[in-house]
């Protein structure tokens, strides 16, 4: 229960190819991004990535690293349909396990309570069961006869998610409104990745309010990186909105030309790049406010 923290790169380095990698938030909201970058500087390839999915998933399917993808959705939120996702997916790049959302949410309660599967109502009576011709169900023992899914375990080798604050032991601290299921992705893996926008003393987790003042428990939690504006573009309230307009030159631009422009480098290069890129964004909407004003 020491001293848990380290760097993005060391976080990353605890994945091989082939493994089964949950990533937390929800949409473009609360992602882990500078691990997904960090991820994506190494040759880790062939993932099972399980995601109420945002660009992490559209990055990670665009560059090829994706064999089998679990998700509920995949949307930028403002962009309704991620649009390197959809590419990837349109073109047969890997296999899609796509469920209801609390379908998703009742298999990682399953792998985080260590059982292959747990009953839900959600599914029964739609085309999930059709285009998931591998999921079962399951009739209850009792007077009532109801025959629900049979959900399987989301089981994950490791979950990558970011929260506002974090101490070195591993605990963390959601500041926003929602927690989603960071906590579940943490519990459901065998290994988990923190990052947080700042590490800060135990005591200061517990001044929050509501149930997400301690979120993740240090229990379940492998590595904690402290990573400032670690969720741009998407948003990570209250810490730092979305990053909008970033966000559609992201959705605009091809996979490939975005990939040279700001992944290039490190993470202090990509930020570098996004300042850059949000100055001349700037230069061209003065001039272009200026004509308008002629």
């Amino acid at each position: 229960m020491g001293d848990k923290t380290m760097t993005a790169r060391e976080a990353v380095g605890g994945l091989e190819s082939g493994m089964t990698v949950g990533i937390g938030g929800w949409g473009s909201r609360r992602k882990p991004m500078a691990l997904v970058r960090a991820l994506l500087r190494t040759d880790v390839t062939d993932l099972t990535v399980v995601s109420y999915g945002g660009p992490e998933v559209g990055m990670l399917a665009a560059a090829g690293r994706i064999r089998k993808l679990v998700a509920a959705f995949v949307t930028l939120d403002s962009v309704p349909l991620e649009p390197h996702y959809r590419a990837a997916r349109e073109r047969g790049a890997f296999q899609l396990m796509e469920v209801d959302e609390a379908m998703f949410m009742w298999g990682l309660r399953a792998a985080a309570n260590r059982l292959p599967f747990l009953p839900v109502r959600a599914g029964v009576g739609s085309d999930v069961m059709r285009v998931n011709p591998a999921l079962r169900t399951v009739t209850s023992p009792y007077e009532d006869g109801e025959t629900f899914v049979a959900m399987p375990a989301l089981r994950l080798d490791a979950a990558l998610v970011h929260v506002n604050r974090a101490d070195r032991r591993g605990n963390g601290s959601c500041l926003g409104p929602d927690p989603y299921f960071d906590d579940l992705f943490c519990a459901a893996a065998d290994a988990a990745y923190v990052s947080c926008e700042r590490i800060v003393d135990t005591a200061r987790l517990t001044t929050g309010s509501g149930p997400q003042a301690l979120l993740i428990k240090r229990h379940v939690v492998t590595g904690v990186i402290e990573a400032p504006n670690g969720a741009h573009f998407t948003s990570c309230a209250p810490d730092h909105a979305r990053d909008e307009a970033f966000q559609r030159e992201y959705a605009a631009t091809p996979w490939e030309e975005f990939e040279a422009r700001f992944l290039g480098g490190d993470e202090e290069a990509y930020r570098s790049a996004v300042r850059d890129w949000h100055d001349r964004d700037a230069r061209v909407r003065a001039v272009g406010e200026g004509e308008g004003a002629t």
